[in-house]
């Protein structure tokens, strides 16, 4: 099974996996054109950031949980001075994934009593 580009090339734009993504499901999808696919799936990503701006948690089943967490101000320090910072607070995204997108990376046996989740494939 063919992966997603995970390193940042100067050829490629910032949005190289995600039309990777888009070309391999509308491949798997004839009867879907590419553009629609494109909107499809720039909608699903807008509505986690919607949900990021209202301070949400998007929840999608099977795959995960994307939420906004929160970093204390705080004093830093630069590195190359070594002058000490004040930072203020952060929010940043944050995405813990389901049972059931674990058990998919790792499906060999586990000594755990509790059964896998059932995947639809």
């Amino acid at each position: 099974m063919p992966t997603l580009s995970r390193k940042w090339s100067p050829t490629h734009s910032p949005d190289s996996g995600v039309d990777e993504l888009v070309q391999r499901i509308a491949g798997r999808n004839a009867h879907l054109y590419q553009r629609d696919v494109e909107n499809i799936f720039s909608a699903i990503l807008d509505e986690i950031a919607a949900g990021f701006a209202r301070g949400d948690q998007v929840e999608l089943r099977g795959i995960g949980v994307f939420s906004v967490r929160h970093r204390k101000a705080r004093t830093g320090r630069n590195p190359r001075t070594g002058v000490h910072v004040q930072l203020d607070q952060r929010r940043f995204p944050f995405f813990k994934a389901s049972k059931e997108m674990v058990w998919r990376l790792n499906p060999e046996p586990r000594s755990e009593t509790i059964p896998p989740p059932s995947v639809a494939v």
